[in-house]
């Protein structure tokens, strides 16, 4: 009994740790995002900055839309080949998750080809512009590097990759600011975003080579079939995972494209900087799923159910205070913020800021829901849980929007993300209830 509650806490306490170099990563990009997105917000103006928005929101889109969460199928089926002493089965899985990446970017290069060959000037540009719009769509297609985040949470290597996340909002200022002296138009920034990307990947697979899995990964014999057979349901849980991401990306980045489209270029630069400092204060809903992704995968299968739902609460009265703070610090200075990061044009987008923000907070309080669904094999429900959720929104979005504009984006999002907690709640209610959550043997 003893060991058993020690082994629990070394456990929570890897979670804390894992967290706090999340949050030392995420702190230091959310600080620096303020400061580059002024920068770009003050030399482009209101209207410049919405067609860059869009751009980059365009881009993120198409990348979530072809991409796979390789990482958690890593960590989930790595840590149990690893557990068992099967190294080779290890390689061979990071290396099928890095061919599914590789993949994923090609399919991508085509949809993008395709897309500004069907809308030659997207968002109204200037056509000099579109040749960099086009680069900074295929960069950001071919610097996914989900696989080796995979591998450095696997190894329970969290401070490599927080090092690894933290180059990215550092190239992004020193580009923000080589572009504002040198070249301070959509192109200059687009330029420096797309150069930031390619730092990324290349620092992440730098770090992920230090735990010694890159070479033998990339040296790994073996085909799909064995892979397959090796990691049953694997590719189940891709098709779910990218299911969600991009049911995420359509709760995240379609409220910004539809406001483009309903109410221009300027009404877009407004709400996306009101949902930058919302994503900023908010982020760690995301913290936690990383954080707590790895440990929840090792505890669950040998926990007993009683102790893995006391981790399980533990997690969620902290997301619930971290919520509650993310409320009052929006509340308080959201206006301030605002006018400090984007001049006083931009102070217009505190309503929106407002809603937004409570949104993140919501799916900050529901954070550890979603994670917990997938380490016990419930993939599939969360993904219909959060479909739901998100066709409400944009439903309720597209009978807003026409009405009252930016807004009515604002305010789906924050319904949408009531949905998604009640939901995968609910979801996660059935599932305790129906496996008997008090018994005491193994979940």
């Amino acid at each position: 009994m003893k060991t058993d509650g020690i082994k629990k806490s070394g456990r929570f306490q890897s979670v804390l740790r894992n967290l706090g170099w999340l949050l030392a990563s995420n702190a230091l990009m959310a600080v620096l995002s303020l400061v580059y997105i002024g920068m770009v917000t003050r030399a482009l103006g209101l209207a410049d900055f919405g067609r860059f928005a869009l751009i980059t929101g365009t881009a993120q889109t198409l990348a979530t839309l072809v991409s796979f969460e390789t990482w958690k199928v890593v960590v989930q089926y790595g840590l149990e080949h690893e557990g068992a002493g099967r190294r080779e089965a290890v390689w061979r899985l990071e290396q099928a998750a890095a061919f599914v990446e590789l993949m994923s970017a090609g399919v991508g290069i085509g949809l993008v080809a395709a897309l500004f060959l069907l809308w030659p000037r997207p968002f109204g540009m200037d056509p000099a512009l579109v040749p960099y719009a086009f680069g900074y769509v295929v960069v950001q297609l071919i610097t996914l590097r989900s696989t080796p985040t995979g591998i450095l949470r696997m190894r329970d290597r969290f401070r490599l990759a927080a090092l690894a996340d933290s180059v990215q909002p550092v190239g992004r200022l020193i580009g923000a600011c080589l572009a504002q002296a040198l070249m301070p138009t959509l192109a200059g920034f687009l330029s420096a975003w797309a150069l930031a990307e390619v730092l990324t990947l290349l620092a992440t697979w730098a770090l992920a080579a230090q735990t010694g899995d890159v070479g033998p990964m990339l040296a790994a014999r073996g085909s799909l079939r064995e892979v397959r057979a090796e990691n049953p349901g694997m590719l189940r849980i891709l098709a779910s995972t990218n299911g969600q991401s991009t049911l995420g990306l359509a709760a995240r980045q379609a409220p910004l494209l539809l406001v483009g489209g309903f109410a221009g270029p300027a009404a877009a630069g407004a709400f996306r900087l009101a949902a930058q400092l919302a994503n900023a204060l908010s982020k760690l809903s995301i913290l936690v799923t990383r954080a707590a992704f790895p440990e929840i995968v090792r505890t669950i299968r040998s926990a007993s159910r009683a102790r893995f739902r006391m981790g399980v609460l533990r997690v969620g009265l902290a997301s619930i205070a971290a919520a509650g703070v993310v409320i009052g610090v929006v509340a308080l200075f959201g206006h301030r913020l605002l006018m400090l990061v984007g001049g006083h044009a931009f102070g217009a987008g505190y309503i929106y800021l407002l809603w937004l923000a409570g949104a993140g907070a919501i799916e900050l309080a529901a954070a550890s829901f979603e994670p917990i669904l997938l380490s016990v094999h419930r993939a599939l429900s969360a993904t219909v849980a959060r479909g739901v959720a998100v066709a409400l929104q944009l439903g309720l979005m597209l009978v807003l929007l026409p009405r009252i504009g930016a807004l009515g984006a604002s305010i789906s999002v924050f319904v949408g993300a009531v949905a998604a907690s009640l939901t995968l709640g609910a979801v996660l209610w059935h599932y305790a209830m129906r496996h008997g959550l008090d018994a005491q043997a193994p979940v």
